[in-house]
């Protein structure tokens, strides 16, 4: 006689635990491959930090603003399918008001990524708490060339210019035509420092030699102790390491000195000089001034389409980090685009992988220590017997590829790089 088999329901119970964690843990990751490959809270948030009222505002600051907008317009407003958002904030020029909105930004108002942040002090800042955060920032406004050097980090772009480039670019030229003795008037700051430290070597490089420098404060109303130290040195250049409104106001300052006039009259070499600035000074006082740009807007036929837009709504030129900001901001939104999501490896992976093609670069490629390689350009300041029409300010002396302005990645001290 055939006894009746009793199954206890304890086999049973854990092979159905096995199976529904199994399929949970299924169903966990499918969702976050989804989520993964979403826009977060449906918004693609873009922040601008910069200066919008002090020194530097004229430079960046409402101009950058505007055109980070002309970009979100430009791609329809939406990316993926989801609403594209533009904040802006004022930082002041304060690293401490940089770092605290940054911080809230990413914490609580669900920003994806922070462009501009003009100003040195203020970007190194922002580069801390994106590190913190791992968020994007791609910086249009500042110079300082340690963004992709020592300090780099995986999700960082230096979009248009730094201090090696403009030294590099300006410093060589200027020295090759004979100015070989040099005095640099320098702002005060991590920026000033850096490049006046990079001119400094590409002169004694080229057999030149530095004379002395004299450092100024941010914003300074007063410039003559630093101009007779400039005249004192009898250095045939005088290298103006600042920006803004302190380049503006240096220049001003050494024509009612006499430095740019007269028999012993020194050639100024504006190591940062915007469009802006030469409008400011205007063509009497600033015709025949070399500088080093990354974008001009009577190029060709691609800037001046893009600039006389901008123009519409701005009322003036746009200068290269104005233009740069429109720019890396649709190849930004490229990127999410093409990820299918706003997540930061992806979308950097995307923006590293592309080439930028547009009115301000051709083949430009951002490099693993973010920086994005470009042709730069040395002009002349037209006097104003060769200006035709408004804003025609500058002459063409050379186009420098990418890879012979820009620091070299065998000399990069960017932990990222490979060698």
């Amino acid at each position: 006689m055939n006894r009746p088999v009793h199954l206890t329901p304890r086999p049973l119970t854990r092979a159905c635990r096995a199976l529904c964690t199994g399929l949970a843990l299924l169903a966990a990751t499918a969702t976050v491959t989804a989520q993964g490959m979403a826009i977060s809270d449906d918004v693609v948030r873009l922040g601008i930090l910069t200066d919008l009222n002090g020194p530097f505002a004229d430079i960046t600051g409402p101009g950058s603003a505007a055109a980070i907008q002309m970009a979100i317009d430009d791609f329809g407003g939406k990316v993926a399918g989801k609403k594209i958002e533009l904040v802006v904030a004022d930082h002041q020029n304060k690293a401490d008001i940089a770092s605290s909105k940054a911080r809230e930004w990413f914490d609580t108002g669900k920003v994806d990524a922070i462009m501009d942040v003009a100003v040195s002090a203020p970007a190194l800042a922002v580069l801390e708490v994106a590190k913190q955060k791992q968020k994007v920032v791609i910086f249009n406004g500042p110079g300082l060339d340690r963004l992709t050097g020592d300090l780099c980090m995986p999700s960082t772009v230096h979009y248009v210019y730094d201090t090696y480039a403009l030294a590099n670019v300006t410093a060589s030229a200027i020295t090759a035509r004979g100015g070989k003795d040099w005095f640099f008037i320098t702002a005060d700051y991590a920026f000033g420092h850096s490049l006046q430290e990079q001119a400094s070597a590409v002169v004694t490089a080229q057999g030149g030699k530095v004379l002395g420098a004299a450092r100024h404060p941010i914003a300074a109303t007063d410039f003559a102790s630093f101009l007779i130290s400039a005249q004192n040195s009898k250095a045939q250049v005088v290298g103006l390491a600042n920006a803004g409104g302190d380049t503006v106001n240096t220049i001003k300052a050494a024509r009612e000195f006499g430095l740019t006039t007269g028999k012993n009259k020194q050639t100024l070499a504006g190591l940062l000089m915007y469009i802006n600035d030469i409008h400011a000074i205007g063509l009497r006082t600033a015709g025949g001034l070399m500088l080093t740009e990354g974008f001009y807007w009577d190029m060709n036929d691609e800037t001046r389409a893009w600039s006389k837009r901008y123009f519409e709504k701005m009322k003036k030129m746009p200068n290269m980090s104005q233009a740069g900001a429109y720019s890396s901001t649709m190849h930004y939104l490229k990127a999410v685009q093409a990820a299918k999501t706003d997540d930061t490896a992806q979308v950097m992976a995307k923006m590293k992988a592309t080439p930028i093609n547009d009115f301000f670069a051709k083949n430009g490629r951002i490099r693993e220590d973010g920086r994005m390689v470009h042709d730069m350009y040395l002009f002349e300041v037209k006097s104003q017997a060769e200006s035709k029409y408004p804003w025609d300010y500058y002459k063409l002396v050379a186009t420098v590829p990418g890879d012979k302005a820009f620091l070299p990645l065998s000399q990069s001290k960017c932990p990222l790089v490979k060698k």
